[in-house]
């Protein structure tokens, strides 16, 4: 790049659902097309993110003084991972035109405290401001509320990049995010795209295997693959009327967290048995929303951390029969930095000023250029 070359890449960062750690993507542009150049997730500060896995619980409280205290502690966290992210990668932060940072979502209201539709919000932290003054990068933040404030869900917001990355002509397609929620991009050849959240995926397997083993999720699927399906507590758990509802939709772990899953149980259950019980509800979930949506997917396409736990994708393949399941990985995309990619993607959309939101996906009144700028 010369001296007067405008920077042309763009660094993106989310820490999803789960919490489990802040993604960063570091993304160049083929023309419109991105390309990875370099992925890594740094992880939280372990008491920082005991704290935003007990608010992501729909009942835990927040002071005022402690909103705004965490808002700024979690735009430190991703000051850092940025600038770690920069140095392990070797770019200079003159080389980055912008970063795209996603924060953390603590609520996600799309119909409203009440579920009435009155005021819909959602919140991410993760002040931007700090972000730009330690970073020396200017950052584009709060992609989705714009897309709220429009009448939509403000999520998921990646449909259209898996659009870009994945879709193929002649084949019906479809693109599985596996985070702390499933969310399910379609592709039919020359049809439009639609996007939507189906349900839990690591999220409540995560929780409830952080509060039987310690562990911060299910390495290798070994939790659940000790137990076996409770064929009464499954149907207990799809009864949730979230699952009938029609797309647009989203949801978070404000819906499903432990309390949820609480609320469900007899009591007695071996916690193994939970754990493979909820394993089968993210696979159910997924599976019936993809058949009613897009019968005839040839494809499934599947990124996000759950894509590392061979029990759930195993258990995906078994149910979808006769349509392929495949890694991203095997598509040239590292499962781990897609939604991160996503967020440097978004943030080079902004300062183009072109939408970024699918009004078709979110159900927005229509396309919107997404989030706030804050200059370097």
């Amino acid at each position: 790049m010369s001296a007067t070359s405008p920077p042309s890449l763009y660094l993106g960062l989310i820490s999803g659902t789960s919490a489990d750690g802040i993604d960063a993507a570091l993304v160049g542009f083929d023309g419109d097309r991105p390309r990875l150049l370099f992925a890594r997730t740094y992880p939280w500060e372990p008491t920082l993110r005991a704290r935003l896995v007990e608010l992501g619980q729909e009942d835990a409280p927040l002071l005022l003084d402690d909103l705004g205290e965490l808002d700024v502690r979690i735009g430190h966290a991703f000051a850092a991972a940025a600038l770690q992210a920069l140095a392990d990668s070797g770019t200079p932060a003159a080389a980055v035109a912008a970063i795209g940072s996603h924060g953390q979502t603590l609520r996600h209201r799309p119909h409203g405290r009440a579920g009435d539709g009155r005021f819909p919000f959602t919140l991410q932290l993760g002040d931007p401001s700090v972000l730009a003054e330690r970073t020396g990068v200017t950052v584009v933040a709060d992609f989705r509320r714009r897309d709220v404030a429009a009448g939509g869900h403000g999520a998921p917001l990646l449909p259209a990049l898996h659009a870009a990355l994945l879709a193929a002509p002649g084949e019906a397609r479809a693109v599985l995010n596996l985070g702390g929620i499933a969310n399910l991009t379609l592709l039919p050849p020359g049809g439009e795209v639609r996007g939507f959240d189906c349900g839990p995926a690591n999220g409540l397997m995560d929780a409830w295997c952080r509060r039987h083993t310690g562990a911060a999720f299910d390495a290798g699927g070994a939790f659940a693959a000790a137990g076996r399906v409770d064929p009464v507590l499954l149907e207990r758990l799809l009864d949730d009327p979230w699952f009938a509802l029609p797309p647009p939709k989203s949801t978070g772990r404000d819906q499903f967290h432990l309390g949820w899953l609480d609320a469900r149980l007899r009591g007695g259950e071996a916690p193994a048995d939970v754990q493979a019980t909820l394993l089968a509800l993210s696979v159910r979930t997924t599976v019936d929303a993809l058949r009613a949506a897009q019968p005839a997917t040839s494809r499934v396409i599947a990124c996000g951390g759950g894509v590392l736990n061979p029990g759930l994708m195993a258990a995906l393949a078994g149910a979808l029969g006769d349509c392929a399941l495949d890694s991203c990985a095997a598509h040239g995309l590292d499962p781990d930095a897609v939604e991160a990619m996503g967020f440097a993607w978004l943030a080079r959309q902004t300062l183009l000023g072109r939408p970024g939101n699918l009004p078709g996906v979110t159900g927005a009144a229509g396309p919107r250029v997404l989030g706030g700028i804050y200059r370097a």
